[in-house]
């Protein structure tokens, strides 16, 4: 009979109500997601993928001395011991701690191709190769003598660090960035040298306020260098809450030319802005006519950024027209504060700047204190050793002659000498060279030596006035390698000085004021069936060389100027009014006119213009009722457009016609091909509303309406003129029905121009 135990066991089912369920695993993901991926640790700055991958290079031994290795080795290495989530992941990261552009003081140094500030991707990894900086060897240093815990990794063959040591300030020197569930971190990356200072203050007195914090550390310090354009109260007012925003400008010069001509040249973009998208982003700008100030921009970095931008003309002022690319375009962005880390690597909190600097300064406390105590209980032992060698010299022939002839010496010499275990195990392992007298001189000093480095780290860890001037030494020999004195410590951001930032106020004024001034330039507007909207420069003709979408063709083609307005009339009755420098420019089919107004599904375009002041219109609805109004009470301020005609349920505008100077008469003609001619004095002048009727119908409805000099006549279709003695039996009264139009008018349209 089969061992019950052989039978296969039940899966264990349990009756839980899903909401409940549903909760506990969800939390259990958030907390995983929020410790284990998107928080750093306000002690090392660091995410446990960061941490992992400086562990793994250490154990490859890739100091910032050591020779280069395939970064496809560091992550196999990574990936198999302590970070199972993919290959890509692991890279992404490492790319990201050996980019200049990205990370202020990198912790990777990286050979081959990791990427560059266009966004073009790195090079994949069995291309590159890497090893560890000087700065990622400060946040390994003490980390085989006991300076923090370890933990078991993800299968339980190998250990890792719960945190690294971490001597230098990384949280807020490399900043940090990580999306969690309910929660984000956003820190920018700061000058050293000022961390330095600020921390030193607040070793020497534990209660500094935060704006004498704030003085120190003054804002931000990116990689890219940019400039700081906050007043010092909002900075520290962010960093005080621990939350807020720092706005970041490019940075650029004038390059006089001959002439008097110039062209601006940006040397430094801000943080996080792909240079290649900022151009486009500024080009698009252009071609949509929102820059009126700006010619040209074209791209010359090679090493360094050097992006060229063409003013209009030399008459333009530099000043002005970079405040309309910063108000506009990428050259200015925000950057946010939102200093979420893990306090002791556990508790998500906000912390203020002085918060996340105690942080450091408490780990680095611990840090040192562990440290001295591993040392102890390392000299403990050395001194035992030695104080058992010190006994073989003074009995040195007695211990010779224990040692040949008894089987078991060990524990004669521990009887005879009073010795340890571990001396007499150490007496036994002795090489005989180490008998000479020479030896004994130094074990002698070496047990000196030891005995005073003992009372020292006593006199340590009984002392906290000590552990702080150890703690101030420890951060003054960070600023002497890292801060603002060398060449990497350099503060490459630049904070706007108070008076500047009052001009720089006034001149966004002026920009504002001045956006509107666009240079008077010919252009065509073209608006095609379907309702895309494109321009080109200058008056062109109709001609076959303008493609549309496939079943696509052209409806309205006005010639305008740049400093016009372009008015539309709906079939709902309403006026829409755009800038026709702002307008879409003829590269491609244009873009939908539904991006720039808000023209409902269902309506169509009756009719499109140039705006002129002054001028009256007539318009009228499918059922015959118009009236006539002013071309200046229509304009537009807003997308959702003007309503002027007012339109019945089921019917639609049909009309949007000039008033001729002087004209006299109206003529309307209906889909029944009706014509009607009455004076234009019966048509009532009106800003809004449904109108009167210009001409009745049984069957159908307006099909078009015009006005015109009696005198002259009346133009059909075919531009073919009737004079007063052609039409006369057509003058009527308005609302009357009409009648068929005189012999040899043209049988399809309206009217001729």
């Amino acid at each position: 009979m089969a061992d019950s135990r052989d039978k296969p066991k039940q899966d264990e089912i349990r009756t839980e109500p899903l909401g409940k369920a549903l909760a506990e695993r969800y939390l259990a993901y958030a907390l995983s997601t929020i410790t284990m991926r998107a928080l750093p640790d306000a002690r090392d700055g660091l995410k446990p993928v960061h941490r992992r991958i400086l562990y793994g290079m250490r154990l490859l031994r890739l100091d910032s001395n050591a020779a280069f290795k395939k970064s496809a080795k560091i992550v196999g290495d990574v990936m198999g011991s302590f970070h199972p989530h993919g290959d890509q992941a692991i890279y992404d990261a490492l790319v990201r701690l050996a980019q200049d552009f990205a990370t202020r003081y990198p912790l990777v140094d990286g050979q081959g191709n990791f990427g560059n500030i266009d966004g073009d991707n790195p090079a994949a990894y069995r291309y590159t190769e890497a090893r560890m900086t000087d700065v990622a060897g400060l946040l390994l240093e003490g980390l085989d003598e006991s300076a923090v815990d370890f933990r078991p990794n993800y299968d339980g063959q190998d250990e890792e660090p719960v945190v690294l040591p971490a001597a230098f300030p990384n949280l807020l020197a490399n900043g940090s960035s990580g999306i969690a569930v309910g929660m984000a971190t956003s820190i920018p990356p700061h000058n050293v040298g000022e961390l330095c200072e600020a921390l030193v203050a607040l070793i020497k007195t534990p209660n500094t306020r935060d704006k004498t914090l704030s003085d120190i550390v003054r804002g931000p310090d990116f990689p890219t260098g940019g400039i700081l354009v906050d007043s010092p109260e909002t900075i520290a007012e962010a960093y005080k809450a621990g939350r807020g925003s720092f706005r970041i400008r490019a940075k650029w010069k004038k390059e006089e030319g001959a002439r008097g001509v110039y062209q601006i040249i940006v040397t430094e973009i801000p943080y996080q802005v792909q240079k290649s998208k900022l151009i486009e982003n500024i080009a698009g700008l252009l071609e949509q006519k929102k820059l009126p100030l700006l010619d040209d921009v074209h791209d010359e970095s090679a090493e360094d950024i050097r992006i060229v931008l063409t003013p209009k003309s030399r008459t333009v002022e530099a000043e002005i027209l970079m405040e309309q690319l910063f108000r506009l375009s990428d050259l200015e962005s925000r950057f946010p504060l939102n200093m979420n880390v893990l306090d002791n690597g556990v508790v998500p909190k906000v912390m203020s700047l002085k918060e996340t600097l105690q942080a450091f300064v408490d780990h680095r406390r611990d840090v040192l204190e562990r440290r001295s105590r591993h040392r102890l209980e390392k000299i403990a032992g050395r001194l035992e050793i030695l104080e058992g060698y010190l006994a073989v010299y003074l009995n040195l022939d007695k211990v010779i002659k224990i040692i040949r002839e008894e089987d078991e010496p060990k524990p004669v010499l521990m009887k005879a000498f009073k010795l340890t275990d571990n001396q007499a195990e150490a007496i036994l392992n002795m090489r005989l060279r180490s008998l000479r007298r020479l030896e004994e001189m130094e074990i002698r000093k070496e047990h000196a030596d030891l005995t005073r480095e003992q009372k020292d780290l006593k006199k340590l860890l009984g002392s906290e006035d000590l552990k702080d001037a150890k703690l101030i030494e420890e951060v003054k020999a960070i600023d002497a390698k890292f801060g603002g004195k060398t060449a990497i410590g350099k503060r490459r951001t630049q904070i706007v000085e108070a008076k500047l930032l009052e001009k720089i106020e006034t001149l966004a004024e002026e920009a504002v004021a001045l956006e509107s001034a666009v240079e008077k330039e010919p252009i065509t507007i073209v608006l095609s069936d379907k309702l895309w909207l494109r321009s080109y420069k200058g008056h062109m003709e109709e001609n076959d060389s303008v493609k549309y979408r496939e079943g696509d063709r052209r409806r309205f083609w006005v010639h305008a100027q740049t400093t016009d307005r372009l008015m539309l009339f709906s079939t709902d009755g309403r006026f829409f009014t755009l800038d026709c420098a702002k307008l879409p420019g003829g590269r491609g089919n244009g873009e939908a006119i539904r991006t720039f107004i808000d023209l409902p599904p269902a309506a169509d375009v009756v009719a499109a213009f140039p705006h002129v002041p002054g001028r009256k219109l007539l318009v009228a609805a499918e059922t015959g009722h118009g009236f006539i109004t002013n071309e200046d009470e229509a304009l537009a301020m807003t997308r959702n457009g003007k309503r002027v005609l007012n339109v019945k349920d089921g019917s639609s505008a049909r009309v949007c016609a000039f008033l001729k100077s002087d004209a006299d008469s109206v003529a309307v003609i209906g889909e029944n091909h009706k014509l009607l001619i009455f004076p234009i004095a019966e048509v009532p002048e009106m800003g809004r509303g449904q109108g009167v009727y210009l001409q009745r119908y049984q069957n159908g409805g307006l099909l078009g309406a015009t006005t015109f000099i009696w005198k002259e006549g009346l133009k059909d279709p075919n531009n073919r003129t009737f004079g007063p003695s052609d039409l006369k039996e057509w003058r009527g009264a308005r609302a009357q029905a009409g009648r068929l139009p005189p012999t040899g008018w043209a049988r399809k349209g309206t009217f001729g121009e």
